[in-house]
């Protein structure tokens, strides 16, 4: 039987003697499929670090590797007042954000506005009219009789974009359930700028960013060590500084070699071949059944947005392979519903402090109208433990990779994302992977930590959009199109 090891954290004492040994044989099958041991991450990690160096050359690869044109990290002095406008999937966020002259604080105002489920489908116009109201309704409300100048607007924009300029951006495809037509393969500042300027709002976009390399600078700007910003989410993806002499897409645009420029890495994406991932027979019907097959294998395995249904195939699987050996005479029709689970079932699995697990048939009742055995929920449990534990340690993957291709032997990483802040024991698992697969010795403290980022959407894009006017002011003008118009936000 392939185990976890002592090294991984506790869980609640267990009673498997209890557990039949047809049962027991089921655990040591999900245990043999899920565990990734070590020999395996450091196998995939050697593969992610080729992955993201192809992403940087002109041919590509997998991993699209977008460069942000962000340039360099805040140094703490960054001063004025910006807006954030957080298009997310769910909500639209505006924020009012002063960077004081106290080095590395900032006071913020925030309203949120929910996103009408039929803007996800409607027109264009519509969804840039939407956002005008957004942040008309915010400018008069906060800034009632005031006769404001222009205010640099950092957008922040979470699906992929292409970017040749940082206040430009080409949708490449809606993710989130979005499907707008007129979008896709087009810049979305134009037509926002349009729509601001016909009702006379004094707002100018200064910077589009990903919430991941809003991440990353939000970070930075409190603390130094911040080198990598993650998302674990329902999404996966992380951002780092990479110099331009390391871009060979870059080559061609003359800029020095030590120039700093974010990079955006869109690494759900490793490893599409499938060449170094260790799938189960589940991860290759969620690939089969999504709506873009062959894509985004490693989000699929690690992401919030699958753990709920890779845990329910699993149960599928035995009902289907062994009958009557789980669930016996019970009606399972509801768990044979797709994504009818999702992370947060799991993680209440796992945060059950009971020895008979009162707190899982609760749950299998409530939303499975199905009451588990004793021996039943002890296996339950396990599956979610294994889940759960496969997930970190494969996330620990992408930050390990980005540390050994930059030789970062140590430093600190951002992360946000529901996954990273409520999935427990997520950070500790990722925490040990990343021992395992960097070979730290016993008695080493952790040399790259992982901790909760700060507000990238909000305090990531007024740093950037201050970031950009910096260096106008100081002549620095790559990435940037509009210079004309930036000049008149100084």
């Amino acid at each position: 039987m392939v185990g976890l090891g002592p090294k991984h954290p506790p869980s609640r004492k267990g009673s498997m003697h209890d557990v039949p040994q047809n049962l027991l044989q089921q655990i040591k099958d999900f245990e043999e499929r899920f565990t990734v041991d070590q020999a395996t991450l450091k196998k995939i990690v050697a593969h992610f670090v080729k992955e993201l160096e192809k992403g940087l050359t002109v041919e590509g690869g997998n991993i699209p590797m977008n460069v942000t044109w962000v340039l360099g990290f805040p140094d703490g002095n960054e001063q004025g007042t910006f807006l954030a406008l957080d298009m997310g999937g769910t909500n639209l966020r505006v924020c009012e954000i002063t960077l004081t002259d106290a080095k590395g604080a900032f006071d913020i105002t925030q309203s949120k506005y929910k996103m009408p489920e039929e803007l996800r489908t409607g027109t264009a116009e519509e969804l840039w009219e939407y956002i005008a109201d957004c942040l008309q309704q915010f400018i008069e409300f906060h800034h009632e009789d005031e006769n404001l100048t222009k205010l640099p607007l950092g957008f922040t924009f979470s699906y992929p974009a292409t970017q040749d300029y940082i206040d430009h951006g080409v949708l490449q495809r809606w993710t989130k359930g979005f499907d707008i037509d007129g979008v896709e393969g087009e810049d979305v500042v134009p037509p926002l700028e349009a729509i601001l300027k016909k009702r006379g709002l004094p707002i100018k976009v200064a910077a589009l960013i990903n919430d991941t390399t809003g991440t990353l600078i939000a970070s930075s700007y409190t603390d130094s060590d911040m080198k990598i910003g993650c998302i674990f989410g329902t999404g996966v993806n992380a951002a780092y500084m990479e110099d331009v002499g390391s871009v060979p897409k870059l080559a061609h645009m003359g800029l020095p070699a030590d120039m700093p420029v974010a990079i955006n890495c869109e690494y759900g994406a490793f490893d599409n071949e499938r060449i170094v991932l260790p799938l189960t027979k589940y991860d290759e019907i969620i690939d089969r059944d999504s709506p873009r097959p062959g894509q985004q294998a490693f989000e699929k395995m690690t992401a919030g947005l699958y753990l709920g249904e890779i845990f329910r195939l699993a149960l599928v699987d035995i009902l289907d392979s062994h009958p009557g050996l789980i669930f016996k005479e019970q009606d399972t029709s509801k768990l044979r519903k797709p994504y009818l689970l999702d992370a947060s079932f799991l993680a209440n699995i796992e945060e059950d402090p009971y020895e008979n697990l009162t707190e899982s048939l609760e749950l299998f009742e409530r939303e499975l109208n199905i009451r588990p055995t004793q021996p039943e929920l002890e296996m339950v449990r396990r599956l979610a433990e294994l889940i759960g534990t496969r997930a970190a340690r494969l996330s620990a993957c992408g930050v390990a990779a980005i540390c050994t291709k930059k030789n970062i032997e140590s430093c600190h990483v951002g992360a946000d994302g529901s996954v990273f802040t409520k999935y427990p024991h997520f950070k500790a698992r990722g925490a040990q992977a990343l021992r395992e697969i960097l070979d730290w010795a016993p008695e080493e403290k952790d040399k790259v930590t992982i901790m909760a980022a700060e507000d990238g959407s909000g305090v990531g894009a007024a740093l950037i959009a201050a970031l950009t006017l910096k260096r106008v002011k100081a002549g620095n003008l790559a990435g940037i199109r509009n210079m004309d118009d930036m000049k008149t936000l100084l």
